[in-house]
């Protein structure tokens, strides 16, 4: 009898201690739940937030553009004024220094908000199927001009067979531009025999749902440091004095909203590469 109830009591605190456990552990999952839930609700203000401070400055960003507009056609219209004006030509000089720096500052700040509002605003996608060798041969007729004014030698290499892929072109254009540009600016201070920037359109060889296509933009510039790399693509982030920092994301963000991805390569000393990947099933 007494090694009856030792069982049974045995029985019954294993039982308690398993109803404990259990009961612990649904609580600790209802903690974890409701931290889950928690954190999507402020996830979810926090992007209502972003939201709506993005709103805001893109209309804000409006409401400056356009009394720029008017105050550089004014500028312009008083530049065309003095000229006509009879005073002494020392005072004049010193009036048309002043207001020829009003255009430029005007410019230049008109410049940073159409940057800005290229990269914040929404991108409306109008894909149509494009061949790459096409969009890049055509890209690298245009920028031929800026290429040889800058002492670079631009190369372009297609691929053998057409790559046709469904994607918004002038959309696909500004991105490589934007790349372009950078790594002219990249290579302005090594010597012109040195300078090259190559185009390269490349197709995945293996025949698999994966294949892709990519578009490589390569220069023989100085490079970046591992800093550099991990902050290319910051907003606002540049090593260009004057540069507004927003034309590498703005490229990275046209990409990814194909469905695709840009992939950096570089070290100091040895030029830079950017990779624009799309699947061949992309937008």
């Amino acid at each position: 009898m007494h090694a009856l109830f030792w069982a049974i009591a045995a029985s019954l605190a294993g039982f308690a201690f398993g109803v404990f456990l259990a009961t612990l552990h649904t609580r600790r999952r209802a903690a974890e739940q409701l931290r889950q839930v928690r954190d999507a609700e402020r996830r979810v203000r926090a992007a209502e937030r972003l939201a709506e401070i993005g709103s805001m400055t893109g209309g804000l960003a409006h409401e400056i553009k356009n009394p720029l507009s008017t105050i550089g056609l004014n500028a312009q219209l008083l530049a065309e004024g003095l000229d006509e004006i009879e005073a002494d030509e020392h005072d004049k000089a010193r009036l048309t220094r002043r207001v020829d720096a009003l255009t430029r500052e005007t410019e230049r700040l008109r410049g940073i908000l159409t940057d800005f509002l290229d990269f914040a605003g929404e991108k409306k996608l109008s894909p149509a199927p494009t061949d790459l060798n096409e969009l890049v041969s055509d890209l690298a007729d245009f920028f031929h001009p800026q290429a040889d004014k800058e002492h670079v030698r631009l190369r372009v290499q297609l691929s053998s067979n057409p790559v046709v892929v469904p994607v918004d072109a002038p959309l696909i254009k500004q991105a490589l531009l934007n790349l372009m540009l950078n790594a002219v600016q990249a290579m302005s201070g090594a010597e012109p025999a040195q300078r090259e920037l190559l185009l390269r359109v490349e197709t995945d060889s293996q025949e698999t749902e994966r294949a892709e296509v990519s578009i490589r933009v390569a220069d023989t510039g100085p490079g970046m440091d591992e800093e550099t790399r991990e902050s290319v693509f910051r907003p606002y982030f540049t090593t260009k004095a004057g540069g507004t920092g927003l034309g590498l994301p703005t490229a990275r963000r046209i990409v990814e909203e194909h469905g695709g991805r840009v992939e950096l390569h570089s070290d100091p000393g040895r030029g830079t590469e950017f990779t624009l990947s799309f699947p061949l099933g992309s937008a």
